[in-house]
């Protein structure tokens, strides 16, 4: 029996699209500008390259990435599979909050079907946990909706084994998403033993660490206003810094073997479970043709550990010293 994106995306390239990447000048969280046209352009193109899956939630461009996936598949819906989420909302200042509250789940999910002008989301995901309320309140509201026809499946984002075995109590779980890259697996490994035992699908999110490894982010790079790691504390604060120094040191080894970051990061991620969906979000046709053409020049499994060795090697001896 195949797990549910398995179902979805047999025969299409095993790749999700990333909708923060179409979020343009909206703000929230985004990567930089890109015009509503080449948006829906670039949507297009990725569904005639035969990608079916498209991510998105609220907070991608304060709702301009739902709002132009809707209006780029509004005459397409039945031939793609589209994810949104609720859980991180915004005060009309546009300062975030976190929160599950049934009363936000369902403000959240009938925002999105708006949004996405469509009848029916496919997959419908808590986007974080919310130590303030219980998985199994806000799972009660989608449940229903579930019954209503207004979403198809149900899945956890950022998710752990504690939250998982909550929510199944009340449904189904059908895919888990959660940080998976070369640099961060924490997230990955709280849930593997799951998924080896569950039919659940598993959407790895950070595949390219925000464009570290693919080598698109190198120092001193500045970006649009609209760009989440222009401003975002939580780009500031990591250490992104020690990330990219590591992968200028790796990109000449991986390109003296005829490989790239790209084909690393896509490598890396789907070895490590099957199945697995990695997420990539991209605002070109040409960074959707790389990601594809990466797809066919995988890393041999010797080669592969041998490189994520090295990286982890390098980043221990980047880390703080205690004691």
């Amino acid at each position: 029996m195949t797990d549910l994106l398995g179902n979805i995306s047999a025969s299409a390239p095993p790749i999700i699209f990333g909708g923060a990447s179409i979020s343009g000048e909206g703000g929230g969280y985004g990567f930089g500008d890109i015009t509503e046209n080449n948006a829906i352009e670039l949507l297009h193109f990725a569904l005639d390259s035969g990608i079916k899956i498209f991510d998105t939630a609220p907070i991608y461009g304060f709702g301009e990435s739902e709002r132009r996936l809707g209006k780029a598949f509004k005459s397409k819906r039945e031939e793609v599979f589209l994810i949104s989420k609720s859980g991180v909302t915004w005060h009309p200042n546009r300062r975030v909050d976190m929160s599950n509250d049934p009363v936000v789940t369902q403000k959240m999910l009938e925002q999105s079907l708006r949004d996405l002008d469509t009848d029916y989301i496919d997959l419908f995901m808590v986007h974080w946990p919310d130590s303030k309320v219980d998985i199994r309140r806000p799972m009660e509201i989608l449940s229903k909706a579930k019954h209503q026809g207004k979403i198809k499946h149900i899945g956890l984002c950022n998710t752990w084994i504690g939250d998982i075995e909550k929510a199944i109590e009340v449904d189904q779980i059908e895919a888990i998403q959660n940080q998976l890259n070369v640099f961060e697996n924490k997230n990955f490994e709280d849930v593997r033993d799951y998924l080896k035992n569950a039919h659940t699908s598993f959407m790895s999110w950070g595949t390219l660490d925000k464009g570290i490894v693919s080598g698109r982010v190198r120092s001193g790079r500045k970006y649009d206003r609209s760009d989440a790691r222009s401003w975002a504390p939580w780009w500031k604060k990591s250490n992104y810094r020690d990330k990219i120094s590591v992968m200028e040191e790796v990109l000449p080894i991986l390109k003296a073997h005829g490989h790239t970051g790209l084909e690393l990061a896509l490598s890396y991620n789907l070895s490590m479970v099957e199945p697995i969906y990695p997420i990539c979000g991209v605002r070109s046709i040409e960074q959707l043709t790389g990601v594809l053409d990466a797809l066919k020049n995988p890393l041999a499994g010797e080669f592969l550990n041998d490189v994520i060795e090295l990286i982890h090697s390098k980043m221990e001896q980047k880390a703080p010293k205690h004691g």
